[in-house]
């Protein structure tokens, strides 16, 4: 079979019977064509919109939920309707404790604070925050460096400013760190400058100073203003936000049905809703890709059936010079597949084009919309392999099509 593909007078016979009427092969191999480009555009789409989802939530500890206080809907154990729920450092150590599956709570705090630098000064979000955050919310330092636990257990009065609030309060290209800035009339030393994500979870942020340098200045004692909640990878998201809302209830006493008492936003569900859409998509692309696919492979077929009609007289020519069944069907079933295959790599090389082309528009910068729109080779290689087994099953068709003449009935065919 093999010593069969290299034979010159087999490809002969392929060039023979396409070059007899060509503007019809070509017009048969534009359903492979069509449905190999649409395959390998789509698929490298959804990868590049994945790869820009990636990119967004990268720094995030995506399985993760935020809880914080707001008001009562229920009387519950003495205390009327409407009282304001305020949680505290003991009850975000109680739920790192007793919740299963948590791997880090985060607790954090935020206020407006004025900042004065020179003659420079405005109005600006700071939160108090603890070393934890740049792991499960990582910074994009420009410069510096972020909160150590040195500066939690002193109390240090140092700050990191966002790049936006660095050009409010500081010259084009200078220097920031080491430099002192008035916080809410006490001066802090600036220890690094970050780049605020593309994506913010919770109240944006301009600057941040140690969680405990925080609560003193506020004299915030225990409270709390918010914390983020991260669950082990291998454990439900949504469960840990139950386990650690029914919790809260008990430690602040709210009543256990009380749905308004505590708000919450769960990243790892929203998250996963994403991923499901992306998973869903990409199934979608190949069930298209492949149906198309599969319409052009017919095509070729059809076509392939008409040409062993006009070919009636020259296979009942070959029959009767001693050309046997299987090697009748051997040299239709070949040129199915070549047909497929050629309409198939360049469905893959105009395909290729198309994503130099996506990712050129719409894969640049900062906001780019699809990242790296690309598909790997593996893909490549299965989408050929597609197409040689289903150019091999059409081509059975008017194969076995063609050994059912007779030689003496083709013979005489006009």
């Amino acid at each position: 079979m093999f010593k069969f593909l290299f034979d010159r007078d087999t490809w002969q016979e392929v060039y023979d019977s396409f070059s007899k009427n060509k503007l019809r092969s070509i017009l048969t191999m534009v359903g492979v064509w069509w449905g190999i480009l649409l395959l390998i555009g789509l698929l490298g789409s959804a990868r590049g919109l994945e790869n820009s989802f990636n990119r967004l939530f990268g720094d995030f500890a995506t399985n993760s939920v935020f809880v914080w206080g707001e008001s009562t809907s229920k009387p519950f154990k003495g205390f009327q309707e409407g009282r304001q729920v305020r949680l505290s450092l003991a009850d975000a150590k109680k739920i790192e404790k007793n919740v299963e599956g948590i791997e880090f709570v985060v607790p954090r705090s935020q206020n407006q604070a004025t900042v004065v630098r020179d003659f420079l000064s405005g109005s600006f979000q700071m939160a108090g925050d603890y070393p934890l955050l740049d792991q499960v919310q990582k910074k994009k330092l420009i410069h510096g460096r972020f909160i150590n636990q040195n500066d939690i257990d002193f109390n240090k009065k140092v700050t990191l400013l966002s790049e936006e609030t660095y050009k409010q309060l500081f010259k084009k290209d200078e220097n920031a760190i080491g430099e002192y800035v008035q916080i809410n009339g006490m001066s802090f030393k600036v220890i690094g400058i970050f780049k605020n994500g593309d994506v913010n979870m919770g109240p944006p942020t301009d600057m941040h100073i140690p969680f405990t340098t925080f609560q003193q200045i506020y004299n915030r004692g225990d409270e709390i203003g918010w914390m983020m909640i991260t669950g082990k990878p291998e454990y439900d998201i949504k469960q840990i936000e139950a386990d650690a809302k029914l919790l809260l209830k008990n430690l602040n006493k709210i009543h256990p049905k009380d749905n308004r008492a505590l708000g919450s936003f769960n990243l790892g569900k929203e998250f996963s809703k994403v991923t499901g859409f992306l998973v869903g998509m990409q199934f979608l692309t190949w069930f298209v890709g492949i149906a198309t696919l599969i319409a052009g492979v017919f095509a070729i077929g059809n076509i392939l059936l008409i040409t062993v009609k006009e070919r009636t007289k020259e296979i009942g020519v070959r029959r009767a010079l001693g050309a046997t069944p299987f090697e009748i069907k051997r040299q239709i079933v070949v040129e199915a597949v070549f047909l497929t295959l050629v309409a198939g790599v360049f469905g893959i090389i105009t395909g290729g084009w198309i994503l130099i082309g996506l990712d050129a528009a719409f894969g640049q910068g900062d906001e780019a919309a699809i990242v790296n729109a690309s598909v790997s080779i593996a893909v490549v290689f299965v989408a050929l392999v597609i197409l040689v087994i289903l150019g091999t099953l059409i081509g059975l068709i008017p194969a076995f099509k063609a050994t059912s003449i007779k030689p003496i009935e083709a013979l005489r065919e006009e």
